[in-house]
Parts: C-alpha cells; structure tokens; sequence
C-alpha cells in the first residue's frame, strides 16, 4: 500500500513539474521574422543595460537585460517601429538607456564637460608652470629682495669684540 502511493505521489510530481519544465521561455529566443530579429538584435546593441552601465543589453546577463530584450521584441512584434520602441525606452529611463544619448541642452554636461574640464586645467597648469618659471628666473622668492642695511658702528665694534674672542 505505501508503494502504491508512493509511486501514484511520484507519477503526479512528474506530470506537474515535467510538464512546466519541458520547454521554458528564453527572453533570447529569436523572433519568427528574420527581419524583425535582426531589428530587435540592432536596437538591443543601441541600449545601455542600466545594472551594469557600460555594456548594452545585448551584451548583459543582468535580469533587467533580459526583461528588456523581451520588451524589444514583443514591441517590435507587436508592429512598433525602431523609433517607438526607442521613444517608449527613453521616456520609461531617460536618454541614460541610449548608448550614443543625443547632443541636447540636458546632456551638453555629458558632452562637453570633460573637455571643458581638460582645458580649464591645461590651462591653470601653464599659467602656473609659467609664474613659476618667471619668479626663477627674477630670483624672487631667495631672499635677496633687498640688501642688508650696512652696520652701524656699535654693531661694528661688537662683531669685532666677538670675533676676537673666538678661539678658533
């Protein structure tokens, strides 16, 4: 008698979880189009992943990766065109999600900054190596500014009482 449930228990295990394990759903599972595919394939390479930032979703293995290769193409099967699905992406995340962003007013400090940056310092570099350079050569900055006052004549009788003394 327990063999018997034993097995029935096992054969109903099977059924219910053979039957969800047989062939699960793959968010990189191609699209039926080859034309469509090759549309999902492109705007994915466009797309930043927003986990790891410095690799496309095309490129990422991170869950929202997937999540949005998935959206892509059910987008584009859905009849979007590339500029909708982009559009749709880019009012959810903001420009961010786009590899190359477009050059705008809100991204002109991601564009420009670092060379604006560069220049700012190149410059204060060669104004500051230049000041430097001049003070050298003017011998500023070595103490010899002015000349000592010459002694007085009690200064001049004490130096020489010292030196006098001085048994070396």
């Amino acid at each position: 008698m327990r063999a018997r449930r034993f097995l029935i228990g096992l054969a109903i295990a099977a059924v219910l979880f053979g039957a969800t394990g047989a062939k699960a759903f793959s968010p990189d599972e191609p699209l039926t189009d080859p034309a469509l595919e090759a549309r999902a394939q492109t705007l994915n390479k466009g797309l930043r992943c927003l986990v790891c930032q410095g690799q496309s979703i095309a490129d990422s293995n991170a869950e929202l990766a997937r999540d949005l290769r998935v959206l892509v193409r059910e987008r584009l099967a859905a009849g979007d065109s590339d500029d909708d699905v982009t559009d749709y992406l880019t009012d959810r995340y903001g420009d961010f999600i786009l590899m190359n962003p477009p050059v705008k007013g809100a991204n002109y400090v991601l564009w420009f900054g670092p060379v604006a940056a560069l220049l700012v310092g190149g410059t204060a570099v060669f104004f500051a190596f230049r000041r430097t350079r001049a003070s050298r050569l003017s011998g500023a900055g070595r103490g010899s500014a002015s000349a000592p006052a010459p002694l007085t004549p009690d200064e001049q009788r004490r130096l020489d009482t010292l030196l006098d003394d001085d048994p070396s």
